[in-house]
């Protein structure tokens, strides 16, 4: 998986300098399950290669890159960058639609968004259940809807590769605005879900706050399939590292 070298101040100067010629794009927040399923499902890794800029949402893949040697700035955080986006929009006049998440969060981050930003054109907003893969008429309803309200950028909370799935099939019907799978951050943003203290976030543990919340869901996730495969992923970048420091042969 490419990876952006830029941080959040980057991604938005990124965005909206795009908003402003009249292009549109796609954001991907990876974290380290995007990176897994990236590893192991062609039609994910279809997916998330489609996207105009993918950065690291998520230490581990930070740390690894670090370990090949690959420095990035920072972790950019897609639950940090949803409001990041909304106080730019509202200062650039830009449109945004809020589509996904679980209805009251859903509606709740609208009002929230409301309070802290006054201007923010919120064009519209819905949590309408879609299948991943969606069904061609759910994805009929959806174009009606954005091309009613034409927002500049749409965030898209159904967790991953649903959103993805939903961003790849909507991007022709609105080419001119930005695209971005926001996860579970519409809940952040309602207070429905608690997000992690700023120091389990800057030292990686953000996963295990999340695990002690939603033990059920999110245990075999966690401890059967991403711990074992951050192990790998670290194995696989020092290993990239030597073979880029191994003295070339002479011909």
């Amino acid at each position: 998986m490419s990876i952006a070298c830029i941080d959040k101040a980057g991604v938005l100067d990124h965005v909206f300098a795009s908003l402003g010629r009249g292009a549109g794009g796609w954001l991907v927040t990876a974290n380290l399950d995007f990176l897994h399923r990236h590893a192991r499902d062609p039609e994910a890794r279809r997916l998330y290669a489609g996207a105009d800029v993918c950065v690291a949402d998520g230490m581990p893949l930070v740390w690894a890159a670090r370990l090949q040697g690959d420095h990035l700035p920072e972790r950019v955080a897609g639950s940090d960058l949803l409001l990041l986006v909304a106080a730019r929009a509202e200062r650039e006049g830009r449109k945004i639609y809020l589509l996904g998440g679980e209805p009251t969060a859903n509606a709740r981050a609208v009002d929230v968004f409301r309070e802290r930003w006054p201007n923010l054109a919120i064009v519209g907003n819905s949590s309408p259940q879609v299948a991943s893969p969606p069904t061609e008429a759910q994805l009929a309803a959806l174009r009606d809807e954005l091309l009613r309200t034409r927002p500049d950028i749409l965030l898209v909370g159904l967790g991953s590769p649903k959103q993805e799935q939903v961003i790849d099939a909507l991007r022709a019907t609105l080419p001119n605005a930005w695209m971005m799978g926001v996860g579970i951050s519409f809940s952040f943003v309602a207070g429905n879900v608690r997000r992690a203290p700023l120091w389990m976030q800057r030292i990686g543990l953000e996963w295990f706050f999340r695990l002690v919340q939603e033990p059920r869901r999110l245990v075999h996730r966690y401890l059967a399939n991403d711990l074992p495969f951050f192990f790998e992923l670290c194995g696989r970048a020092l290993l990239h590292r030597a073979r880029r420091r191994a003295p070339t042969p002479p011909a």
